[in-house]
């Protein structure tokens, strides 16, 4: 599979300028892509104003990634503020060429900033089925956490996007990494560069760890797009020599 990871800075709690920034960087991909990765909440930020700039399931942003999705001939993936039932998620969506959609609501709310006093958890793990791979979805926070996302289903990629601040990257790094060789999984972490409302420093980091935690894209600090191929019969075949999955505890999360 063919991955493009769009490390970007963010226009603080302005969608069109987001949008607008987006579509450019993903006219640069010159060569056939499968998947096209952008970092949580790509159109606003990290925001604890909910009620300001939340989108519908309807809404224009979701329209676009479909429209961008068409047009590229690829999946597009990052997380938005939408609003639905009265509550406001922080979801990742999953946009197929097709148009079809798939998403996950945020599991771990970061309390730190007081995510979980405004947004609303979710509760179901998500595992997209698409070209034969079967890749799990989680926002950045999730990251901290393994029991939930412990490969019980056999997924072959497991996707981080984040706004994660360069104060805590030696745990953006490390944890990205433990994922990859604790799950026997393939792990893409996309996270954004620059400052945000706060003050708040990102240095991106984004990066691909194969099944080993070897390093496909090591940890990149510019605005860039960067575009890698993940094999996964190697995997598999890793996988077969080395059956680390078959010993894992047996356990059940209670939401």
């Amino acid at each position: 599979m063919k991955i493009a990871l769009i490390q970007s800075d963010l226009y603080w709690e302005d969608i069109p300028a987001n949008r607008k920034n987006f579509e450019s960087k993903i006219n640069q991909i010159d060569s056939q892509v499968n998947l096209i990765v952008l970092p949580e909440m790509f159109s606003t930020g990290f925001t604890m104003n909910p009620s300001a700039v939340a989108e519908t399931m309807q809404g224009e942003t979701i329209l676009w990634m479909k429209e961008m999705a068409k047009k590229k001939n690829s999946a597009l993936t990052g997380s938005l503020v939408i609003t639905e039932n009265g509550n406001y998620y922080n979801r990742m969506f999953f946009v197929f060429p097709s148009g079809e959609i798939q998403h996950y609501d945020k599991r771990h709310l970061f309390s730190l900033a007081g995510e979980d006093k405004f947004y609303t958890a979710g509760t179901e793990k998500v595992i997209v089925n698409y070209l034969d791979w079967k890749i799990c979805l989680q926002v950045c926070y999730d990251l901290r956490f393994p029991v939930f996302v412990r490969n019980v289903e056999n997924y072959d990629l497991l996707l981080y996007v984040a706004n994660w601040p360069k104060v805590r990257t030696n745990a953006w790094d490390a944890l990205l990494k433990a994922r990859a060789i604790e799950n026997l999984s393939y792990v893409v972490g996309v996270n954004r560069v620059g400052l945000d409302h706060h003050n708040y420093e990102h240095t991106g980091h984004s990066q691909v760890i194969d099944f080993l935690g070897n390093y496909i894209l090591e940890p990149q600090e510019t605005e860039d797009v960067f575009v890698v191929d993940l094999d996964k019969n190697e995997m598999l075949e890793t996988r077969k020599k080395l059956d680390f999955l078959s010993d894992k505890d047996v356990f059940e999360i209670k939401i």
